[in-house]
């Protein structure tokens, strides 16, 4: 196999890149990009989502969009805030940052910013989609059962599987669990209670809190200290008792010697 061409730069944006696909487009079967066809041009895969907190769950998505076929080029639609606000709800990054973080995603060849909510014909005309990957659970969303049923219908979908364990809302409920030790970590690091969003009181029993923690940590190594150095006495008393018992038959031998009754005095 021909070796891995090494990425030295990250993805470009669809609205900046003068890459487009010269070849007719002519329509495929999954079974025919399968087999690698057609030979003079790579089959255009889209995959979209919103993309929060970019994590390993997404990078396998799109792992999976990326291989499908022997020869593809990934397309990756990111949707804007307004629009993930408007159908979806609220982020923790924004549009920028989130455009940013598909861009480094090894599998991804193309970003499109401002990607729509419901996939339009005139869209997959536009950037030449042969098909789209996304996992198979209907995704019912803006007064619609399953925005990619038209796709599906249209024979352009592929199947993507989700990993278990991993999502955005799970990164979230940890942060939103763990909390109080979020946010006193980050008053250590001297954040400010503003930018975290603490109250007045809740940063005193924060700051309180570390300052208890300080003193705990400061007894254990004191205790810890006072154990080592207890344990050397102990250890050094030990090596006296040996070494006098190890002796003492010769002491008493050497004294006899000298001070009995037969003694040399």
């Amino acid at each position: 196999p021909p070796p891995l061409q090494t990425l030295t730069a990250p993805a470009p944006f669809a609205d900046e890149t003068s890459c487009q696909c010269q070849a007719p487009h002519e329509k495929l079967t999954v079974a025919q990009a399968r087999l690698g066809t057609p030979a003079d041009r790579p089959v255009r895969v889209y995959a979209d989502g919103i993309f929060d907190l970019f994590h390993s769950g997404h990078a396998r998505a799109l792992m999976q969009a990326k291989t499908l076929f022997p020869n593809s080029y990934l397309l990756v639609g990111v949707c804007s805030d307004d629009l993930t606000h408007k159908f979806k709800g609220f982020t923790v990054m924004n549009e920028t940052e989130r455009y940013e973080a598909l861009r480094h995603c090894r599998y991804v060849d193309e970003v499109i910013r401002d990607a729509p909510w419901t996939l339009t014909p005139e869209f997959l005309e536009k950037h030449k989609i042969d098909f789209v990957a996304h996992d198979d659970i209907p995704y019912s969303s803006a007064g619609s059962d399953d925005v990619y049923k038209h796709i599906k219908e249209a024979g352009m979908f592929v199947p993507t599987q989700r990993t278990e364990g991993i999502s955005t809302s799970d990164i979230i409920t940890r942060i939103v669990r763990d909390y109080d030790v979020y946010a006193r970590r980050n008053l250590q690091r001297g954040y400010t209670a503003k930018e975290l969003n603490v109250s007045f009181i809740n940063e005193k029993k924060y700051r309180f809190q570390n300052q208890v923690d300080k003193m705990k940590e400061k007894v254990k190594n004191v205790e810890e200290k006072s154990k080592e150095f207890v344990n050397k006495v102990e250890e050094k008393s030990h090596d006296l008792i040996q070494k006098w018992e190890e002796k003492s038959r010769e002491f008493i031998g050497n004294f006899l010697e000298l001070f009995g009754p037969d003694g040399a005095w």
